[in-house]
């Protein structure tokens, strides 16, 4: 019920669209039912299919209920499933493409390879082998011809973020295509995160501070902010705090970002982790910007939609475009792939008092503020100029400021 709502709340389902299902140790099947409102479904209406056929509940099981009998049949390895119509993945299931998950390591290492599986008519047993016969070849995201997605996992938090994080991979591809050609990563480049990653050493950092607990209270609150204002999603995006000099709190490994807590930050502390806990492997990277540059106090890895077109099409992002976008983000920089899975103090060297933010090439943006309002502001400034950017391109030619309107705003806010 909780993940149909979130779903719904997002807009990646309709009222009456998509269905999601639960195979149990028991082999019965709980799914959501039919001809009910996706915007308002309680945790009565989901309906138990039992492993004998019987079902329980005071609706009908959804009318697509076949394929999802149909993939925990051929495939044992499944044991969740989600089925929506979020309108990039509709649109690839359209033109008969399948996204390209190499757009980022981590939407590939979340996804995979994709599969396609050819129309058959919606409730039908043919749509249900076809389906089936695509996740048994060892794919667990499908594109349905003409229909949508359907994507399997080994929960439903493991089904909903393959399925997050694919929708997010398409939508950056379509926005990506305006600007030209999207680059996507080879086999080599995939394996870089694996291949350089070092964990951080561990210690026992105390009691928390004061301070300390204010930061916690403030990062985690803008961590889930930055979920639903949909400038991260569940498996992408990390937010760091300066606590002291060498002192900061970072969000952890492979946890939601929409359900993080006060206590899941992981604080780090002369490059050493509290023990037990794993941070962001962002983490080393914070860490050398926090070093390097005094001023700033708060960092954000992001990946929204448009801004994240700009570094897949391997493009900078021109703030000349409002007054507001150039005087909060000045020139933003452009970091190469790889850079940042390797030598941090490279990473640091890309910022200064005037590059407060970063295109990442296929790995989103990195953004600084001196708190960290100022990088959320910051974050949403350069998310909505891309936009902007990307949406002029069907109306004409975009007109950028000149180098004396340039000089006038820096005379008048960086220069006094």
């Amino acid at each position: 019920m909780a993940m149909m709502a979130r779903i719904y709340r997002y807009r990646m389902t309709t009222t009456s669209g998509g269905n999601l299902s639960i195979l149990d140790d028991d082999g019965n099947i709980w799914i959501t039912p039919a001809a009910v409102d996706k915007g308002s479904i309680t945790a009565e209406d989901i309906i138990c299919v039992k492993h004998d056929g019987q079902i329980v509940g005071k609706h009908p099981p959804s009318s697509e209920f076949p394929f999802h009998k149909e993939v925990y049949k051929r495939c044992p390895h499944i044991k969740s499933v989600v089925h929506a119509h979020p309108v990039a993945l509709v649109a690839f299931s359209m033109i008969g493409e399948v996204p390209n998950t190499r757009i980022f390591h981590q939407s590939y290492s979340v996804c995979g390879e994709v599969g396609f599986a050819p129309y058959a008519l919606p409730g039908s047993a043919e749509l249900g082998h076809s389906i089936a016969d695509v996740f048994a070849q060892g794919c667990k995201s499908v594109i349905m011809e003409n229909h949508g997605v359907v994507v399997g996992g080994d929960n439903l938090q493991d089904a909903f973020q393959r399925f997050e994080t694919l929708e997010f991979a398409a939508k950056t591809i379509i926005k990506a295509r305006q600007l030209g050609d999207v680059h996507y990563l080879s086999d080599e480049e995939i394996q870089l995160p694996k291949k350089n990653f070092e964990p951080l050493p561990e210690s026992d950092h105390g009691e928390a501070s004061c301070l300390e607990k204010e930061v916690r209270q403030k990062l985690r609150d803008f961590v889930r902010r930055g979920y639903q204002q949909r400038l991260v999603i569940s498996t992408e995006g990390s937010f760091s705090a300066r606590v002291d000099d060498d002192s900061f709190l970072i969000t952890p490994y492979q946890v939601d970002r929409s359900d993080v807590e006060i206590e899941d930050l992981v604080l780090v502390r002369e490059g050493r982790a509290e023990r037990g806990r794993i941070p962001s492997r962002a983490a080393r990277n914070h860490r050398a910007i926090y070093q390097a540059h005094p001023h700033v106090n708060a960092i954000i890895n992001a990946y929204t939609v448009n801004a994240s077109a700009f570094s897949a099409a391997h493009l900078p992002v021109d703030t000349r475009t409002i007054p507001e976008s150039y005087v909060f983000l000045r020139a933003p920089g452009y970091i190469e792939y790889g850079t940042q899975l390797g030598d941090a103090k490279q990473v640091a060297e890309k910022f200064s008092p005037t590059v407060l933010a970063c295109i990442l090439e296929n790995d989103g943006m990195l953004v600084t503020g001196g708190t960290m309002l100022q990088a959320f502001d910051k974050l949403e400034v350069l998310e909505s100029t891309a936009e902007a950017i990307i949406n002029s391109k069907a109306l004409g030619e975009m007109r950028v400021m000149n180098d004396d309107v340039i000089k006038e705003l820096e005379d008048a806010f960086f220069k006094r």
